[in-house]
This record gives C-alpha cells, sequence and structure tokens, in this order.
C-alpha cells in the first residue's frame, strides 16, 4: 500500500485563504473547520526490489475554501458524508445505487452554499 505525505509548504494562495480564519484557529484549540481542498502531486518515492520500504506520494494543498458560515459548514458536511457514502458502498446494497447518485452528488453540489434567504 502506498503511504501518504504531505508537503509542509503552505502556498501563498492556501496562506491568503486561510487568513481571515486563522486567529479563530489559534483560538480554538479543538476547533474543525469544513473546507474544500485540492491537493497536487508533490513527489513519488518509489523504494528499490531489495527495500522493504512502502511506495510514497507526497502531496501539497494547492487551493483551500473555508466555510465561513454555519449554513455552508452544514452543506459541505452533508456532500463529504454522501460521497464517503459512495467511496465506502461497494460490495453493499447501496453500491448500484451510488452509480447513479455520484453525478448528482457533484452535480447538485455547486448550488449547495447559497442559502435560501440569499
Amino acid at each position: 500500500m502506498t503511504d501518504i505525505k504531505f508537503d509542509t509548504k503552505v502556498i501563498e494562495d492556501v496562506k491568503e485563504a486561510l487568513e481571515d480564519h486563522a486567529d479563530t484557529m489559534f483560538k480554538q484549540r479543538k476547533g474543525r473547520w469544513m473546507a474544500i481542498v485540492e491537493l497536487a502531486h508533490v513527489e513519488r518515492n518509489e523504494p528499490g526490489p531489495d527495500e522493504e520500504k512502502s511506495p510514497s506520494v507526497k502531496l501539497r494543498i494547492t487551493s483551500v475554501e473555508v466555510a465561513t458560515d454555519d449554513y455552508s459548514d452544514e452543506r459541505l458536511r452533508e456532500v463529504a458524508q454522501q460521497l464517503y457514502r459512495l467511496r465506502t458502498s461497494s460490495g453493499t446494497l447501496d453500491e448500484a445505487v451510488g452509480e447513479h447518485r455520484a453525478g448528482d452528488i457533484l452535480r447538485n453540489g455547486s448550488g449547495l452554499l447559497v442559502s435560501a434567504d440569499s
């Protein structure tokens, strides 16, 4: 199995996207924030044939958008839960339904962050 590692370098775009949240994140030691994140492949490490190491891939966060209100947070959590169910439904009764729902979840997800009172 391939090990996953994260690059600790924070690129400027990510830093700027998190600036408005940094003080709140600092103050809430056990806080959690929902966000949309884009990952990029940075490096791959493939051990030699005689090495007893696992291959690894290093990823970097290249884009992040943090939910800024309770409504957006809740909607992102719902999308994450639905995508989790799709990912873990293999071999279950939900598997066939999941094939049709994947496109719906992502297609409808683009309108999820607009609240009804907007």
